[in-house]
């Protein structure tokens, strides 16, 4: 009887063909083999491999954002991917060898200081890289001639791109990303990323919208509304509070209409996260227009309830004239805008309403602007954004006749008057709250915490207290904030699940595989490359 030994030979010898060379011929073939002694390579060391400027992954990168959250968060996940490169991300601009510029198109002033950056980047020169909305929208400005892009929708790419720039190639990528030719949301969310706080984590839950607002530049770089699925939304939620995240915020273009292209809604969404959240830790949502809230308002008045979600929302309203919303294409009269706010304020006690305002838009008379002061007169905003209008180049609005600039300007500063003539949170002093310690204030002298209606409250600075839920008496409050004291008896409370990453970390490098899909590099005349997958 064979033994289990010999059943195993039988099955190797099986998978032999008869074509095969046979042992004999195999080791006659080895005399023909000359072996060949490996050098073994010296390793540079990381002075050297600085030193060395056609290294990739051995530079350092400064990088600048400007710009909205949904922007920032793309610029988190920008740097985490050049850090798990071998990049080294560095908040001095002097040493950095490379200046990864991500712009904002939002406003003349923001694309201002943009150019005004490249500039000084190739006076000191530096290797320059750009992205955001500006040369997505305008890749084919004077000003970005011969620099290398990285698309909004392209940002998972941003080590490729900044690989060829450090060898001297300009390299642009601008596609849009479709799966069976719809649109994506853009790049996966489980990339590794940087957070700038590593106690906030910035979600964005959609690109683009359904708006075609006269003014608005951004459509051009974002385009029309696309969608992440929800799953792929609370699986990145969860991995935030596994590397101690307590606070999240969901950004997009518009987060009211998130859903519609993939047949659901932000409530669902919503409700979803919400079983994610630990005690303790909170929930942000981001600005939402007008239109695609109200048919929801029941759905957000329970959620914005909920202990775990603040009681904030951000619905800008541009302007209280029909005429003016009306010339904007805003999709909505000022009684929608009205009916918003009141609703909440009813079905929320104590609902934080931020909203905007474009001073001088074309068209605006003064009855109009009288219309917007006293909507801010009526409803009181504790926060509210100012904006002067500015025509951005490509837009309806640009062409539209222009209110005189000394007119704008008069109107935005009494705008702002009436905005500072009151106080919005006099009436909380003395007010016990439980508030969410996460960030420290730009003078260095006190936390930042956020009560339930995302309310600024600044605490003593305790190193105890970062990350933590605590207990506070109000003791005094200015124009945009409340101070508070620790209640002594009352312990911090912890909403994390795990500890924090540290200032600096990258985020996600266990979820991720970082191989990238192969590119095509095709020179171009004038050193120009261009990059793309090959499909």
């Amino acid at each position: 009887m064979p033994s289990s030994c010999d059943s195993l030979m039988e099955d190797i010898e099986d998978m032999v063909s008869s074509s095969d060379p046979t042992p004999h011929e195999r080791q006659s073939a080895r005399k023909s083999i000359i072996p060949r002694s490996r050098k073994k390579k010296e390793l540079l060391s990381d002075e050297e491999l600085q030193a060395d400027s056609l290294i990739p992954g051995t530079q350092k990168i400064w990088m600048k954002t400007w710009g909205c959250s949904h922007n920032n968060s793309d610029g988190e996940y920008m740097a985490g991917q050049l850090a798990a490169s071998g990049y080294k991300m560095t908040d001095d601009p002097t040493e950095a060898d490379v200046w990864l510029l991500n712009s904002c198109t939002v406003k003349n002033p923001a694309e201002d200081h943009f150019r005004n950056s490249i500039k000084k980047a190739q006076d000191q020169e530096k290797k320059v890289v750009v992205a955001g909305c500006v040369p997505q929208a305008q890749p084919r400005m004077d000003y970005l001639k011969g620099l290398s892009i990285i698309g909004v929708q392209q940002i998972d790419r941003v080590v490729e791109v900044v690989d060829e720039a450090v060898k001297g190639h300009s390299v642009r990528l601008l596609g849009q990303k479709k799966d069976g030719g719809r649109r994506l949301g853009g790049a996966r969310l489980d990339l590794p990323k940087i957070r700038k706080n590593p106690l906030i984590e910035i979600i964005s839950i959609n690109t683009g919208c359904l708006n075609a607002c006269t003014y608005c530049k951004t459509k051009h770089a974002r385009g029309d509304l696309a969608s992440y699925p929800i799953e792929e939304l609370v699986e990145r939620a969860r991995q935030s509070f596994q590397e101690g995240v307590c606070e999240i915020w969901l950004t997009s273009e518009d987060t009211g209409a998130y859903g519609r292209d993939i047949g659901t809604d932000l409530p669902t969404l919503l409700w979803r996260l919400v079983e994610e959240i630990p005690e303790g830790a909170m929930l942000r949502l981001g600005m939402t227009n007008p239109p695609y809230i109200l048919e929801h308002l029941e759905e957000m008045a329970k959620i914005l309830n909920h202990p775990r979600v603040y009681a904030f929302l951000h619905v800008p309203v541009q302007s209280a004239s029909d005429s003016v919303l009306m010339d904007m294409k805003r999709e909505y009269c000022i009684d929608d805008f009205k009916r918003v706010v009141d609703f909440l304020k009813e079905r929320v006690p104590g609902v934080t309403i931020a909203t905007d305002i474009i001073c001088g838009f074309p068209g605006e008379t003064e009855e109009d602007f009288q219309a917007t002061i006293d909507l801010v007169k009526a409803y009181r905003f504790p926060s509210l954004f100012i904006n002067q209008f500015y025509p951005r180049p490509g837009t309806p609005a640009a062409r539209m006749e222009q209110v005189a600039a000394h007119v704008k300007k008069q109107r935005t500063k009494e705008l702002s008057q009436v905005f500072h003539s009151y106080n919005p949170y006099d009436h909380k002093v003395g007010e016990r709250q439980h508030v969410l310690v996460t960030e420290e204030s730009f003078d260095s002298q006190y936390y930042v915490a956020h009560n339930k209606y995302y309310e600024q409250v600044l605490v003593p600075k305790r190193v105890e207290f970062k990350g933590k839920m605590i207990v506070v008496d109000i003791y005094e409050a200015g124009k945009h904030f409340m101070k508070g004291k620790p209640v002594e008896d009352s312990k911090p409370f912890t909403p994390s699940i795990a500890m924090p990453l540290q200032k600096g970390e990258v985020s996600g490098l266990l979820q991720v595989n970082m191989v990238s899909a192969p590119i095509r590099i095709g020179l171009r005349e004038g050193g120009m490359s261009v990059l793309g997958p090959l499909l």
